[in-house]
């Protein structure tokens, strides 16, 4: 099994976690406030967590989720990450955020603004669709007919399906959504972000297929 390193552990960081190590992983957990601020977090996850720094949890992952806001992103150590698949699961809020004028034109994407910040590392998309509380409790083995799927985005062929082999293993399947420049199709207010998994008010979720994820890629508009 995989260490997964977690720069960023509120509610999809943490959630992420929990699937994680149900599954078999072993976790580093950090945030902006420090590896004191988590010992609840990892005494709820066990032996198979622990809290570090960013650097830390950086540089000991296989494979490392960035789940913070996105204004954040220069804050993401690099050089731990050079040759690492990085999962963005941040979405660009610009009423949090600010405005950020190539995200604004188009220009790029929220996971193009990190993969620029990382140039030697290879950013998926990943997560960020999908409200914490159905991503908890819509996991699924494989096989199983109710199981819901994540689309992911990327540029690389390989940490594609590193991370695909990831989701597997907490629950998920993976919809190849195409390359970085096309994940504007999972952002904010497009037809595959929280919808297909059922509303807010319901924390269990709905199921949602490859059919229905594929479906809701398509149907993204600019």
């Amino acid at each position: 099994m995989a260490t997964v390193g977690f720069i960023g552990s509120g509610m999809i960081g943490s959630t992420v976690a929990r699937l994680a190590v149900a599954a078999g992983h072993a976790v580093v957990l950090s945030n902006s406030r420090g590896p004191d601020t988590l010992k609840e977090l990892t005494s709820e996850l066990g032996p198979m967590a622990r809290a570090a720094t960013a650097e830390e949890a950086a540089g000991a992952g296989d494979l490392v989720v960035v789940a913070i806001p996105l204004l954040a992103y220069h804050s993401v150590p690099v050089q731990p990450l050079v040759g690492k698949a990085v999962v963005d699961a941040n979405n660009y809020y610009p009423p949090r955020d600010a405005h950020i004028a190539d995200l604004d034109s188009g220009q790029l994407t929220s996971s193009g603004l990190l993969q620029y910040h990382l140039r030697e590392s290879s950013v998926i998309k990943a997560f960020n669709n999908i409200y914490y509380r159905h991503l908890a409790s819509l996991a699924r083995p494989a096989g199983a007919g109710d199981r819901s799927y994540l689309p992911i985005a990327g540029d690389n062929t390989q940490p594609k399906a590193t991370v695909t082999t990831f989701l597997d293993t907490i629950g998920y399947g993976a919809v190849d959504a195409g390359p970085l420049a096309e994940s504007w199709r999972q952002q904010p207010g497009e037809p595959v972000y929280g919808t297909p998994y059922g509303p807010y008010e319901d924390p269990r979720g709905r199921p949602a297929g490859e059919g229905t994820i594929r479906a809701a890629l398509a149907a993204a508009t600019r």
